[in-house]
C-alpha cells in the first residue's frame, strides 16, 4: 500500500473533487481518509472516484492510500508491472459538471466543401436542486481559429441526474487527418447555467473518413491504403510499465521510418497519451482490450475476473478513446481459448460487439482469431459476428475463408515475419493489413532461460534496428532505399561470431550482422543480402563490382556468395540507372575509443520528457566494432539523473537502473531525465582502455 497526504487548495473549497488513475497494476483498492471508494481488479483501465464527501476541511490533511495485490502469478505472459505506473490527477469542478468521459465528437458527410461534426456529451447535477442546464459548444481549427459558439438546447436537470447533449455543426473546407497529414481539431464542451459557466472540456479529434470493403481492403480519405501494422506489449524495455512518453516517441519514430502506419494495442488498454501520440504522428490503431474472456492463459490473469467486470472495463475504455482519430478498429479480444465452446463464446462476443457499438457506432469490431478451423469459426457463426474478420497467423486460411465467403472483411491481426506472409498481403487486394509479430522487444515471455525478453521485434528494447527491419522497410518503405547483411544459417555447429553466442533455442539464434567484421578475419565464404525496393543493387568488395541484382518479382532478398576479405562492402542501389541509395560496411579493428550520439540535446523538465543517448564503441577511424563487449561507466553532473541504461541484448541480465553497461553488438544506450528547470547536464562515458567521450544538454522551458 502506498498512500500520500495532502491539503486541498483555498479556492478549492465547495467545489467536486475527483481522483482519476490511467491504471494501476492490479486489484487495486482505494481510499480516503479510511474511507473505501472502490476497487477495480484489471490492471490496464482508467477510472474516477469522487473524493468530496470524506474530504476534511480546506487547510486540513488528507490521506490518500492505494492498496495493490499482484501476489498470484503468473498472472499474464508478459511483463505487466505492479502498483501505480500510469499518470494520476486531481479535478476539481462544480457540483453541476461534464460527466466522465462522455464528451463525443464525431465526423460524417465529409467532402471537400464541408463536414458535419456531431459533438455529445453528458451532465451531472450533483446539486441538491434542479438546474436549467445548456452545454456551448467551440471548434477550433488546427491553425487555432475558433468558430462561432453554439449551444445544445437547454434542459431543466433534477437534482442527482445526468441529461444527454448533442449539437451538429458544420465545418467549412475540412482538412482531414490522415497518417501523411495527421492535424487535429479541437471542440470545447462549456456546461452553462443561469449565464455562468460551470464546467468545460476540451477534446482533440479528427475529421477522417475510412472503411473496410471486402473486396479492396482499408481506405482512408479515399484512398486504399494497406495497414502496415506492428503488434506492441505496453512496457518500455529498461521502464518497465511506467514509461515516459517520449521513449514511445523515439520507438514510434523508428517504426514509422521504416514504413509502418499502424500499431495493436496488444493486448489491453493503453495509456491515453499513447493515443494522443499516435494522433499526432499520424499511427493507425487496432484498440485491444483484451487477452483472454472466461478461460485463462495464467493462472492469474484477467480470467478471473471477465464475469463481473468486462463489460464495465470495455465500456468505460470505449468511452475514453473514442475520439482519438487513430483508432479505426477495435478488437475484442487476442486469440481467445472459449471459441471451442462455441455457444459460450457466440454469446460473449455478442455482449461486447453490442457495447462496441453502443458507445462508438463509427468503429468496426475484429478478433484475433486463433485457429479458427480447429473451433469451426467460419463455419459456425462466429467469425461473421464480427465487422471485420480477423486472424492471427495461418494467412492462408483467412484468405480461404475470404474466397468461401466475398462479403467477409478481413484483416491479419498478428502476423510473423516470412516472406509469405508479405506476399499474402501484397498480393490480395482484400487482405486490408497485417500486424507482424512483434514491432518491439519486450520483457517476459521470453520462452527460453536466460532470456528475459522476447528477439522477435523489428526494432529491440533500445530503438536499436534488428537486422530483419530492413527487409520490412525494403516492403513496406515508398522511399528509396537499400541496406546490407551478413548471414548465418540457422544450423551452424558453433557460433562463427562473437557477441552472438550459441543459443540452444533456434527462436533466439542471431543469424543477421549489419557488419562486415567476423570474427574470422581469413578469407572464407560468406552470404551477403541486400535488402531494397529499387530496381537494381549492385554490391562493391573494396572497390570491385561483384555484380548488379535486379528486384526479385517476389520481393525476396537479393544474394550474394562473396569471399570474405577485410575492407568495404558497398551497396549501391538506384532506379531507371540512377544512384538513389548506398549503404556500406567497413572491418573494424581495435577498440579504440566510445562515441556518443543522440538525435537532440535539449531536455524539459516533464516526467514525460526523456533523452536517449547512444553509446558506441569504435576503432580509431570511427568504426563501430561489433564484437566489442566492453563496460561502459556512465557519469552525469549538472541537474540531470540517469534514469535507465540498456543494451538490447535479451540474455543480459544486468541492472536497468545502474551506471553502467556493458555493449553489445558495439552498442548500449542511456536514457537521461532532468531535474530542474534549467542548467546544463554533462554526460561522461568511459571504460578501461578506450578513449571517453563527453557530451552536454541544455533543459528548455518547452513543452514536450
Amino acid at each position: 500500500m502506498v498512500s500520500k497526504t495532502f491539503t486541498l487548495p483555498t479556492d478549492w473549497y465547495g467545489k467536486r473533487v475527483l481522483i482519476e488513475f490511467d491504471g494501476v497494476m492490479a486489484n487495486s483498492q482505494v481510499w480516503i481518509n479510511g474511507h473505501l471508494l472502490g476497487s477495480r481488479p484489471s490492471g490496464y483501465v482508467s477510472f474516477q472516484y469522487e473524493l468530496t464527501p470524506h474530504l476534511k476541511a480546506v487547510a486540513q490533511s488528507n490521506v490518500l492510500a492505494v492498496k495493490t495485490d499482484t501476489t498470484l502469478q503468473p498472472a499474464s505472459r508478459w511483463y505487466a508491472g505492479a502498483g501505480i505506473y500510469r499518470h494520476v490527477r486531481l479535478i476539481a469542478t462544480g457540483p453541476v459538471r461534464l460527466a466522465p468521459w462522455s464528451t463525443f465528437v464525431s465526423a460524417s458527410k465529409i467532402t471537400e466543401q464541408q463536414a458535419t461534426i456531431r459533438v455529445q456529451t453528458g451532465v451531472v447535477n450533483s446539486s441538491d436542486q434542479k438546474k436549467d442546464i445548456s452545454v456551448e459548444i467551440t471548434l477550433v481549427d488546427p491553425q487555432g481559429k475558433s468558430s462561432a459558439t453554439v449551444a445544445c438546447p437547454a434542459q431543466t436537470v433534477d437534482a442527482g441526474k445526468t441529461a444527454e447533449f448533442q449539437r451538429d455543426l458544420v465545418v467549412i473546407t475540412p482538412i482531414r487527418w490522415d497518417i501523411n497529414n495527421p492535424v487535429l481539431y479541437t471542440a470545447q464542451a462549456r456546461v452553462v447555467s443561469g449565464g455562468l459557466p460551470l464546467d468545460d472540456e476540451i477534446v482533440s479529434f479528427g475529421i477522417r473518413e475510412c472503411s473496410f470493403e471486402p473486396a479492396t481492403g482499408f481506405w482512408l480519405n479515399g484512398r486504399n491504403v494497406k495497414i502496415k501494422g506492428v503488434c506492441v506489449h505496453h512496457d518500455g524495455g529498461a521502464f518497465g510499465a511506467a514509461v515516459p512518453l517520449q521513449v514511445w516517441r523515439d520507438r514510434l519514430t523508428t517504426l514509422k521510418e521504416l514504413g509502418a502506419n499502424a500499431i495493436r494495442t496488444a493486448h489491453n488498454a493503453v495509456a491515453p497519451e499513447f493515443l494522443d501520440l499516435c494522433d499526432r504522428m499520424g499511427m493507425l490503431v487496432m484498440n485491444e482490450f483484451l487477452d483472454v474472456w472466461t478461460v485463462g492463459k495464467r493462472k492469474g490473469d484477467f480470467h478471473l475476473y471477465f464475469n463481473d467486470w468486462a463489460m464495465i472495463d470495455t465500456r468505460d475504455t470505449i468511452r475514453r478513446d473514442r475520439n482519438h482519430p487513430c483508432v479505426i478498429v477495435y478488437s475484442a479480444g487476442n486469440e481467445i481459448h472459449d471459441t471451442p465452446k462455441a455457444d459460450l463464446a457466440k454469446r460473449i462476443l455478442n455482449s461486447l460487439i453490442e457495447i462496441y457499438h453502443r458507445e462508438d457506432p463509427t468503429r468496426p469490431v475484429t478478433q484475433g482469431l486463433f485457429r479458427p478451423n480447429q473451433s469451426r469459426d467460419y463455419d459456425n457463426g462466429l467469425a461473421d459476428m464480427l465487422d471485420v474478420v480477423g486472424q492471427n497467423y495461418r494467412e492462408g486460411e483467412i484468405l480461404a475463408a475470404y474466397r468461401q465467403n466475398s462479403k467477409r472483411k478481413i484483416l491479419g491481426t498478428e502476423n510473423g515475419h516470412d516472406l509469405s506472409v508479405w506476399l499474402a498481403l501484397r498480393d490480395h487486394p482484400e487482405y486490408a493489413g497485417q500486424f507482424i509479430w512483434s514491432g518491439i522487444d519486450y520483457l517476459g515471455e521470453s520462452r527460453a532461460w536466460p532470456a528475459i525478453s522476447t528477439p522477435f521485434g523489428i526494432i529491440d528494447r533500445t530503438s536499436g534496428l534488428r537486422p530483419r527491419s530492413y527487409q520490412r522497410q525494403s516492403w513496406w518503405s515508398d522511399r528509396p532505399m537499400v541496406r546490407i547483411v551478413r548471414r548465418i544459417g540457422k544450423n551452424e555447429p558453433s557460433p562463427i561470431d562473437p557477441g552472438y553466442e550459441l543459443r540452444t533455442d533456434d527462436r533466439l539464434k542471431v543469424t543477421q550482422f549489419a557488419d562486415w567484421t567476423p570474427l574470422n578475419l581469413q578469407p572464407h565464404s560468406e552470404t551477403v543480402e541486400c535488402y531494397s525496393n529499387c530496381e537494381s543493387v549492385e554490391v562493391f568488395l573494396n572497390g570491385r563490382s561483384l555484380g548488379p541484382l535486379p528486384k526479385p518479382a517476389n520481393d525476396s532478398a537479393r544474394v550474394w556468395k562473396v569471399e570474405f576479405e577485410p575492407g568495404t562492402i558497398k551497396a549501391v542501389a538506384s532506379n531507371a540507372g540512377k544512384t538513389v541509395a548506398t549503404d556500406e560496411h567497413h572491418t573494424a579493428t581495435k577498440a579504440s575509443k566510445i562515441l556518443l550520439y543522440v538525435e537532440r540535446k535539449e531536455i524539459t523538465q516533464s516526467w514525460d520528457d526523456i533523452l536517449r543517448v547512444e553509446a558506441y564503441v569504435v576503432d580509431e577511424k570511427g568504426v563501430m566494432v561489433p564484437t566489442a563487449n566492453n563496460q561502459i561507466e556512465f557519469a552525469i553532473s549538472g541537474p540531470g539523473v540517469i534514469a535507465a541504461v540498456d543494451n538490447g541484448d535479451v540474455l543480459s541480465h544486468e541492472p536497468f537502473h545502474a551506471d553502467t553497461r556493458s555493449v553489445y553488438q558495439g552498442r548500449c544506450c542511456i536514457w537521461i531525465k532532468a531535474n530542474a528547470s534549467k542548467g546544463r547536464i554533462t554526460l561522461t562515458a568511459r571504460s578501461d582502455d578506450l578513449e571517453s567521450d563527453m557530451m552536454a544538454f541544455e533543459i528548455s522551458s518547452g513543452q514536450l
